[in-house]
């Protein structure tokens, strides 16, 4: 079985350029199951249901999240019924929505899917990813080997110890967040394909995929400011893994595409 995860998508700029490349990175890959973050998508901060329609139309079978997911309250319309689409687990209990599913894939694999977001450097008070991790993979590892998790953090500290700590246990653990590919991918000696940052999928003549202008008035003035997607090129950021039958990776392969 083939996956293809793609990184943080950032606002129409993000969106545009996964609906012109993804029909060629599913051809060329053989792709069985398309994983998206999605957390920026509308607008570069948030998802809405809309937007959610609009990546499923386009060949995406699963939109992950981050801390970003509530930016926009039309989600909560559609994050407790749409099965697609997930937020990390590690919010507290009640919270609207899903940390993990089990979805087809075009092979007939059920794969499992878990999202968690880091606690390093973040604002917010989540709970422990790695007792999140340890549910999630006894929930869905009761039904699937075949197990993918989108670790969302700002920490290469963290995400590369929550490789370690479900090596053997995940077919996949893949970062997101930094909005910055890292070139450490790796199949971790138990068959965990492991990488701290997929990247992103926007325009790489902004910073990180916002504005130039608003970026640098906030850093030189430390006045909050309005970040919107920047035009112009656009970059993908993703990989794509084998997994055996059995749940362990045998490839994974690092896809930056700039225009």
């Amino acid at each position: 079985m083939n996956f293809l995860f793609v990184g943080d998508l950032f606002g129409s700029p993000g969106r545009s350029f996964l609906q012109e490349m993804l029909p060629g990175l599913i051809q060329e890959y053989a792709i069985d199951l398309t994983i998206v973050n999605g957390e920026n998508a509308a607008g570069g901060f948030g998802l809405t249901g809309a937007v959610a329609e609009e990546l499923f139309g386009m060949g995406v079978d699963v939109i992950t999240s981050g801390n970003h997911i509530w930016n926009r309250k039309e989600i909560y319309r559609v994050i407790d019924t749409d099965e697609r689409i997930l937020r990390p687990a590690n919010y507290p209990p009640g919270t609207p929505g899903s940390g993990s599913g089990i979805y087809r894939a075009a092979d007939g694999t059920a794969v499992g899917v878990i999202n968690v977001c880091g606690r390093v450097f973040s604002p917010q008070h989540f709970d422990c990813p790695f007792r999140a991790l340890e549910a999630g993979m006894e929930k869905v590892g009761a039904i699937t080997p075949v197990v993918v998790i989108d670790f969302h953090g700002e920490a290469s500290s963290e995400k590369i110890a929550a490789g370690w700590y479900v090596e053997g246990r995940a077919s996949a653990l893949v970062g997101t967040h930094t909005h910055v590919q890292t070139a450490d991918e790796i199949i971790l000696p138990g068959g965990t394909a492991y990488i701290t940052d997929v990247g992103m999928t926007g325009s790489y003549e902004g910073v990180i995929g916002a504005k130039r202008d608003g970026a640098l008035e906030h850093f030189l003035t430390q006045r909050p400011v309005r970040f919107e997607p920047c035009p112009g090129k656009r970059m993908l950021g993703a990989v794509c893994c084998t997994v055996g039958p059995q749940g362990r990776a045998e490839k994974i392969k690092r896809i930056m595409i700039r225009e």
